[in-house]
């Protein structure tokens, strides 16, 4: 067993010694032992303590992978994330103000996906271990809403009534004001029988919504969402922010952006978290690759009151991005890409005269190549936000505008 300093913090939250050689669950400035085996350490004893580190607030930290982080202070944290943003830029040679980071509280993550297996006894549910595909058991996240936690029972009674002895059942469940809004993928196939069960099941829990693979199965209410007071309704497993904090912070800086802007589109849309606020004062454009996602945008557009005209349009922007000559009646863009980045849209951007730009990334990485981009192209980057409302996680997402220099 050898000795080893740990210099910094890897992009997926790891401590790096120098080899490199990995170490899961380490800080900066530690001195650790442990057996090496290829780049990576085991057994690892912590033999000097950063002043950073903290006892994790939840017990099952150390044998669930759903946390990284948990071993290091707040401060640490947010300092950390803001410093992968700042290196990613700084590899563009790209200087900006940095906002304060927003952080998400404990405790409120509204959707999760939970991986169930039926056992011997029952069936179990929870989240794959640390670099392991064992189901660890929750009861005690100190990450999800206390809703959603209470929701785990409904994987375990998904499992053991369609689940495989030889496979995962993945549950993904997203609290709505209606109730639980729930997606099982991976079990038995659907025939009448299991439709049958399913259904009493649903009836057994505050289940809004359940669907089994692509089969509606119940459905008691429509699972609503919120953006911005405006009521919408996803469709099944469509991706939402993972806290309401979260898209509370990115929606104000989205809305801040754009500031007085008549005509604005929105890009990579999904559902409508930005293009409904949006539409409070200004005519939207929301162009998004699933047409199930423009669905709902649209239907919650009608509904709603007080809202400007909002357009939608399905298209594939990584193959088929607006042209500069499609941009010129925007005042403004809005962009929320994949974590891919926006590269062929971005490219078209540059071209474009369009005044501001807000950007919601969730790669750092992918962000600071495309605003490298848009800055050849003669726009400047105004200010960056992180956002992490993937508390503990090594996740990152930020917020930013760009403006054109002449502005």
């Amino acid at each position: 067993m050898s000795t080893y300093d740990i210099i910094r913090l890897g992009h997926q939250g790891d401590g790096i010694a120098e080899g490199p050689v990995f170490a899961p669950l380490t800080l900066p400035d530690e001195t650790v032992s442990g057996d090496r085996e290829g780049d990576r350490l085991y057994d690892i004893k912590i033999l000097t303590p950063s002043e950073h580190r903290v006892a994790p607030p939840c017990r099952h930290f150390k044998a669930c992978g759903g946390c990284q982080l948990m071993h290091a202070s707040d401060g640490f944290v947010a300092g950390w994330k803001q410093e992968v943003v700042e290196r990613a830029l700084a590899t563009q040679r790209i200087e900006t103000t940095f906002r304060p980071i927003a952080t998400s509280p404990a405790q409120s993550r509204r959707r999760a996906t939970f991986s169930a297996r039926r056992t011997k006894k029952g069936a179990m549910a929870g989240f794959h271990g640390r670099a392991s595909g064992v189901i660890v058991e929750i009861p005690d996240c100190q990450l999800l809403h206390p809703d959603l936690l209470a929701a785990r029972p409904v994987a375990e009674a998904l499992a053991a009534l369609g689940g495989s002895r030889k496979g995962e059942l993945s549950v993904q469940i997203t609290l709505s004001e209606a109730g639980l809004d729930v997606l099982a993928q991976g079990g038995k196939p659907l025939d009448r029988g299991l439709e049958v069960s399913l259904a009493e099941l649903a009836g057994q829990f505050p289940i809004a919504r359940l669907v089994w693979e692509d089969e509606p199965i119940a459905m008691r209410s429509p699972p609503d969402q919120r953006f911005d007071g405006i009521r919408v309704v996803p469709p099944p497993g469509a991706f939402l922010q993972a806290t309401a904090h979260g898209q509370a912070v990115l929606t104000a800086a989205m809305l801040e952006a754009v500031g007085k802007a008549d005509h604005v589109a929105d890009l990579f849309a999904g559902c409508g978290t930005f293009a409904l606020p949006l539409a409070r004062g200004a005519e939207v454009h929301a162009v998004e690759g699933e047409r199930s996602m423009l669905t709902a945008l649209d239907e919650g557009w009608r509904r709603a009151e007080g809202l400007k005209k909002v357009t939608t349009e399905a298209r594939d922007l990584f193959r088929n991005p607006l042209l500069p000559q499609e941009l010129e009646k925007y005042d403004a863009v809005v962009l929320d890409p994949p974590r891919a980045g926006a590269e062929a849209q971005v490219a078209q951007l540059a071209q474009s005269k369009v005044p501001v730009l807000g950007f919601v990334s969730c790669n750092p990485v992918t962000f600071a190549r495309d605003a490298r981009v848009l800055i050849a192209g003669g726009y400047r980057l105004d200010w960056v936000q992180v956002v992490d409302q993937f508390r503990w996680s090594s996740h990152i997402e930020l917020a930013a505008r760009l403006t054109r220099a002449h502005i």
